[in-house]
């Protein structure tokens, strides 16, 4: 495949830059900051975090039985397709779900992938091709079928399409879309509590306002928990260039070229190009945290898990189930506007152990705070 507060002084963190800033102090500051407060860190000024909740505040998802067994569902994958270990995969585990959990069968599911930087015909082509062979409903993973969607949806009017991560206006179309600022934030207060060198890192593939919701919300988490945090920066293609989703050795290179200014913890939002990411972490021994999917439980990372502290679950998976579920029921006004953390949309990971119970209390009561709106967690950089 992006401030906050309660009882706390964590006073007014907007997001005005993206350079580093200063580096730590190693003394107790003043006011309500505290060192070493959390797990795992220890370089690091902590602010005072918010209380967890004496309970869970995640919506509960309904039980009811639905039948998609008449159901043919096509899938049209971005980049990298089934097996990325992030994005795509967590849309195919959501229509495995559906096979599995609604009766769809297999014989009636197709997939199809995108190549890099492909002709927007090809983009086209492949979603007529799932169309005009039976194929209802069609996910179209990824914001780049937007513009394709835009002229084949008018031209398969009873066919039901879904694409992630956009709004298309048409109908038949519904936008899947996340509040991955919000799950991101919760990845920087990992970061923070994971570092001890009080510096982070954060690499995306491709410069466009998608993969900035992700480095906004981690920013903003990091210096939520701790306020002198250095945080770097690198994305590895520019707008317009999509290979920075597919290139697992630039990712390594731009990861290297942080861990070589100390950051000892690293986010992606590069897509399988967050391979890269995390073998440059276990080559120098440093910690790293995943994007999509729980990329702990990854066979295709699998060499690298042990670095893998935890994940920011964006959770098309969910999106993908319920919005088949939705087209099942013949509901599709059941399906939330936004996939935020209030419905469990996005979140954290806690496979391989790293997230303890302290810090997994931090987490919940950041998360809180966010849903009940006494955090604002910016958007953009």
């Amino acid at each position: 495949m992006r401030p906050r507060m309660r009882g706390i002084a964590v006073a007014a963190i907007a997001l005005t830059s993206v350079m580093s800033m200063s580096a730590c102090a190693k003394d107790s500051g003043g006011g309500n900051a505290g060192q070493n407060t959390g797990s795992g860190g220890s370089g690091c000024e902590y602010a005072s975090p918010p209380a967890a909740p004496a309970t869970s505040s995640s919506a509960a998802s309904a039980g009811d039985k639905v039948d998609g067994s008449a159901l043919k569902v096509g899938l049209a994958y971005d980049i990298g397709g089934r097996g990325d270990a992030s994005f795509n995969d967590s849309a195919a585990a959501g229509l495995d779900k559906a096979v599995a959990d609604l009766g769809v069968k297999k014989e009636n599911v197709k997939e199809l992938t995108a190549a890099p930087n492909e002709a927007e015909d090809a983009k086209q082509t492949r979603l007529k091709q799932l169309a005009g062979d039976g194929y209802n409903p069609i996910v179209a993973v990824g914001f780049a079928y937007a513009e394709s969607l835009k002229v084949v949806a008018p031209q398969f009017p009873n066919v039901k399409f879904a694409i992630v991560d956009a709004v298309v206006d048409a109908p038949n179309v519904t936008g899947l879309t996340f509040a991955e600022h919000e799950g991101s934030f919760l990845a920087g207060v990992i970061a923070a509590y994971q570092s001890k060198a009080c510096h982070v890192g954060f690499v995306g593939g491709v410069e466009i306002p998608l993969i900035q919701k992700f480095e906004a919300g981690y920013f903003q988490g990091a210096k939520a928990a701790a306020p002198k945090i250095e945080i770097e920066k690198k994305y590895l293609t520019p707008a317009g260039d999509f290979t920075g989703f597919q290139d697992p050795a630039k990712g390594q290179e731009a990861a290297k070229g942080q861990i070589d200014k100390k950051a000892d913890v690293l986010y992606h939002a590069a897509g399988a190009s967050g391979k890269g990411v995390f073998s440059a972490a276990k080559q120098a021994g440093v910690k790293a945290i995943g994007v999509d999917s729980d990329q702990y439980n990854q066979a295709t990372v699998a060499d690298s898990k042990d670095v893998i502290v935890s994940s920011m679950l964006k959770r098309v998976d969910v999106a993908v189930f319920d919005y088949v579920k939705a087209v099942a029921k013949n509901d599709l006004a059941s399906l939330p506007k936004v996939f935020d953390l209030k419905v469990d949309g996005v979140g954290y990971a806690t496979s391989g152990g790293k997230i303890d119970d302290k810090l997994k209390g931090i987490l919940e009561g950041y998360k809180a705070q966010i849903i009940e709106g006494k955090i604002k967690v910016a958007d953009k950089p």
